[in-house]
């Protein structure tokens, strides 16, 4: 519980115990009728007071009939003198009853003292309560420029590398790192030295994080985490200080591992910024460098970093004696994608004739995060349906929904968007299938999803790390399949093709200016995105040609698009007549997988 929460509780206890002891004294009793000494003398003569009590100044009257009433006299004179002067006799003094008493302390205390003490109180845990936070507010400017970092001490959750699929060469790597804090005179004895740094450098998704835990439910010593955005603040020396305190920390632990995420928060190279908080960045970096590899001795401690941003850290981070080694994670391959589903089902009832391998097959460019999230939404899909078991249509349909988003069931197109979207899909499907150089298809379908109207699946028979120059050309005349089958059919195009559109140019762009597989330019790349810290990302475009050669580029990507174009064009008219076959079987089914499309396709040219 917070200091601030505690205060605000022990105030209120403070004046709920006040309010407490003044209404046990106000509700203790009923309030006496005021009198006056002539009602008083009037009732003694009349023999109706039973009897009469004073304290101090305060009379009070007791009637036969049980009436309380009370009266006041003054302090210096006896109530006997006051009577005695209204007239009253002795005997009807005696018949009274007058008992003096002497004034409690409890009374006392709380008629006098307490009223006059409260307000005195109530100042004085005002001001403790000021203190209070006066200290707090010290006490955190005084641990400003201590390291957050946090120790992984939960072993109910603990990960290894069992549990991690694919990324056998990382973890190899990892698994070495291990071994030298656990048996480190093993490597001793060869003169070997334990690392000093190790960076995982792969997309998001890919497990860098993952790794970083695995590595600490491995090797059983301290493992301190946080990220690199923990060590920047708005003043200047701030998180230099906490890079100090974080290592002086870890060498107390030694042998020890510190893991930093996201390390290009603060690693990106110097000098690129414009002063500001920058300054405040390169300084924490700067401190990195020296606790690493510094005059000051650097034994037990190993940092690991994790970034999806290599290309933006500093050289002196990168280089021997900093991160020695720098492992690589890249997407999964399908024999991998089977494992790392295989590991993410476990806690997930699966119906007994799902198949993972063909959920692999599906899932090409999936990192291990992605592959996570689709048996997640296949979870979901099924306690949708209330059903006990996840199937294999739960997470067909999961990945559709990870790629394109949600199935949009509430918008209904009209009979024309229909027809358009069915022989635009169709426009896809026929001149991927035709040519030789495009993944087969796997799904064509006209149901909307996310934003896309409708949606061609073509999948690679096998995960592919080099791709040739008429793959892309294919894959062009493919992408303007839709727009040329609205053309050829109807004589006019729609907005829906704007998507394949820009996917195509950029296509042919890159073709000519990045992969040199231009016939008339050769093999050369032109340009190159230089990024500019602190203007922001892809801003600024190195151009290291003429205006000459510029326009070159354009005409050699106008020529691969109108190229394209034709291949397209030539498919669709040539075989209309499958055009129409397959976009009628998507106005009647709106969904044709891939067993259906090749026997749909056999039978129209058969």
């Amino acid at each position: 519980m917070k200091p601030l929460s505690k205060n605000i509780i022990f105030a209120l206890l403070a004046v709920l115990l006040v309010s407490a002891i003044f209404s046990g004294i106000t509700l203790s009793s009923e309030k006496p009728a005021e009198v006056s000494m002539a009602t008083l003398v009037e009732e003694i003569q009349s023999q109706s007071v039973e009897k009469i009590e004073i304290e101090g100044a305060e009379v009070r009257i007791t009637l036969r009939d049980g009436i309380e009433q009370k009266t006041r006299k003054e302090a210096s004179v006896s109530l006997s003198e006051v009577l005695i002067d209204y007239g009253i006799t002795s005997e009807e003094l005696v018949a009274a009853d007058i008992i003096v008493k002497d004034r409690s302390t409890r009374s006392y205390i709380l008629g006098v003292i307490l009223p006059s003490l409260l307000p005195l109180f109530l100042l004085i845990l005002i001001f403790w309560f000021m203190l209070r936070q006066m200290q707090g507010a010290n006490n955190k400017a005084m641990s400003f420029g201590q390291s957050n970092a946090r120790e992984i001490k939960d072993t109910k959750q603990k990960i290894t590398f069992a549990d991690v699929a694919g990324d056998k060469e990382a973890k190899e790597e990892l698994e070495e790192v291990v071994e030298f804090l656990k048996n480190p005179k093993k490597f001793s004895d060869l003169g070997a030295k334990i690392p000093k740094g190790v960076l995982l450098m792969g997309r998001p998704g890919t497990g860098k994080t993952l790794l970083a835990r695995a590595v600490a439910g491995e090797a059983g010593v301290p493992f301190y985490h946080l990220s690199g955005s923990e060590f920047v603040e708005m003043f200047v020396g701030v998180g230099a200080s906490r890079v100090r305190d974080l290592f002086a920390k870890a060498k107390k632990s030694a042998p020890c591992i510190i893991f930093i995420d996201e390390i290009d928060a603060v690693g990106r190279q110097r000098g690129a910024g414009l002063g500001g908080s920058h300054d405040e960045r390169e300084q924490t970096l700067n401190q990195i460098l020296v606790e690493m590899d510094g005059f000051a001795p650097n034994i037990g401690v190993i940092l690991i970093a994790a970034t999806n941003r290599p290309d933006v850290l500093d050289p002196a981070l990168l280089r021997p004696g900093r991160f020695d080694r720098r492992v690589v994670l890249d997407l999964p391959d399908i024999n991998d994608r089977e494992a790392i589903l295989t590991i993410h089902a476990k806690n997930k009832p699966l119906a007994p004739d799902i198949d993972l391998r063909r959920v692999a097959q599906r899932t090409p460019g999936f990192s291990g995060a992605d592959l996570m999230n689709l048996l997640n939404e296949s979870a979901i899909r099924a306690a949708r349906r209330n059903d006990t078991k996840v199937l294999q249509e739960d997470v067909l349909d999961s990945i559709e929904k990870v790629l394109l988003g949600p199935e949009r069931k509430s918008y209904v197109m009209s009979k024309e968007e229909k027809k358009v979207t069915a022989y635009h899909e169709a426009g896809h499907a026929l001149v991927a299938h035709m040519l030789p150089n495009c993944d087969p298809i796997h799904k064509v379908s006209i149901i909307p999803r996310g934003t896309a109207g409708g949606y061609t699946m073509k999948l690679p028979s096998q995960d592919r790390r080099l791709h040739r120059r008429a793959e892309f050309i294919d894959d062009m005349a493919m992408m303007l399949g839709g727009f040329l089958a609205e053309k050829e059919t109807f004589g006019d195009v729609t907005t829906g093709a704007s998507d394949d559109l820009q996917k195509c140019s950029t296509l042919a762009r890159e073709i000519v200016t990045r992969y040199g597989m231009s016939e008339t330019l050769g093999p050369r790349v032109f340009g190159g995105s230089q990024e500019m810290i602190f203007l922001g990302k892809g801003i600024h475009e190195a151009r290291d040609y003429s205006e000459k050669t510029a326009e070159a580029i354009d005409l050699e990507v106008e020529k691969l698009v109108n190229g394209a174009m034709q291949t397209a064009r030539d498919i669709i008219r040539k075989e209309k007549s499958s055009l129409d076959k397959i976009a009628k079987e998507l106005l009647e089914k709106e969904v044709i997988e891939k067993e259906a499309f090749e026997a749909l396709m056999t039978a129209a040219q058969s």
